[in-house]
């Protein structure tokens, strides 16, 4: 509804309103992340990282924890489902998961693993 005015009553604050029947929009649900365990079998007291897409390839973002009775280092993260790039660095070095297949090859020359989160 539109509403006119006069030049007396153009003084005076006014206030137009549009009738709407559009319904308000949705709110939208975050995606659940899902828990991720990477893995990677080392000797013990190296300093081990995972690094990928999902931290912006930060090689100090993710430490990964020494697993004394598996013998291997862990990280866990809480990831939205998609495809991710990733590789491990081992004290400095970036190398990509032995043990994924699924691999990708990168600007650098080398390959970076993959993995899909549903």
């Amino acid at each position: 509804m539109k509403i006119k005015c006069t030049k007396k009553a153009a003084a005076a604050k006014v206030v137009t309103k549009k009738a709407t029947t559009e319904a308000a929009p949705k709110a939208v649900k975050p995606a659940v992340k899902e828990t991720v365990t990477f893995t990677i079998h080392a000797e013990k007291g190296k300093d081990v990282y995972v690094a990928g897409e999902f931290n912006n390839w930060d090689p100090t973002a993710k430490k990964m924890a020494y697993k004394a009775r598996k013998g291997l280092y862990e990280a866990t993260l809480k990831l939205e489902p998609g495809t991710y790039q990733y590789k491990y660095i081992i004290d400095g070095t970036w190398c990509a998961d032995p043990e994924n297949a699924e691999a990708v090859a990168n600007d650098q020359g080398t390959f970076n693993s993959v993995i899909t989160v549903k």
